[in-house]
């Protein structure tokens, strides 16, 4: 898309502040809340923009607390969205444990349909997601179109470095996800998440490396 080349290099702020003019309460953030420098950045820009939390029904119990600290911080619509199905119930149907069994079924059911579903009623979404976290990240545009989707979807920290976070969340007092401080790069569900650095700690002893949300 012309503007992905023309905000490439452009700093985070001035990138999600477009993505804000241009679509308005049209526009959707999706936070993991491992940190909420995307949401910080947002509160800063508009407070109507609504924030999208999938609640998977497996997350830390540190991560639910910070979403709740997030909800309680910022001003901003903050949507927790949850799988047709409980836990309990998706193990009575597909068996015990399908996060081992078919991890991809599981990502898909718990995350990428939630996900799909809140972002229906919306033209864009804007996520955190950024080169350095992964080979499979590197090409990463700032704008771009999620042809699944059929919407824009926005990475304002795609250039970021980890200096780049840290600093931030050291400017602005952002809240963190107090598993990163624990020896957790990256932060998924609980029975798939070990302690690793980068997104080592992710479905480790497996190929997968993505949820397919992105």
């Amino acid at each position: 898309m012309r503007a992905g080349d023309e905000l490439d290099g452009a700093p985070a702020e001035e990138i999600l502040g477009w993505a804000v003019e241009e679509f308005g309460p049209k526009l959707v953030v999706a936070a993991s809340m491992a940190e909420a420098i995307l949401v910080d950045m947002l509160a800063r820009i508009r407070s109507d923009v609504p924030v999208v939390f999938i609640d998977t029904g497996y997350h830390f119990a540190e991560t639910v607390g910070t979403r709740d600290a997030v909800a309680a911080t910022y001003d901003l619509p903050l949507i927790s969205v949850r799988p047709q199905l409980t836990v309990v119930g998706q193990d009575a149907v597909y068996g015990q444990d399908l996060y081992k069994t078919d991890p991809d079924l599981c990502c898909r059911m718990r995350k990428v349909v939630p996900l799909d579903r809140a972002l229906a009623p919306y033209d864009a979404w804007a996520a955190g997601s950024r080169r350095a976290e992964s080979a499979g990240r590197a090409s990463l545009k700032v704008v771009d179109w999620d042809a699944r989707r059929g919407k824009v979807k926005i990475h304002p920290l795609a250039a970021w470095t980890d200096a780049d976070v840290d600093r931030y969340v050291a400017e602005h007092e952002v809240i963190v996800n107090p598993l990163l401080s624990d020896g957790y790069d990256s932060v998924g569900c609980q029975p798939c998440t070990r302690r690793g650095a980068g997104r080592a700690g992710r479905w480790s002893g497996t190929n997968k490396t993505e949820c397919g949300i992105h």
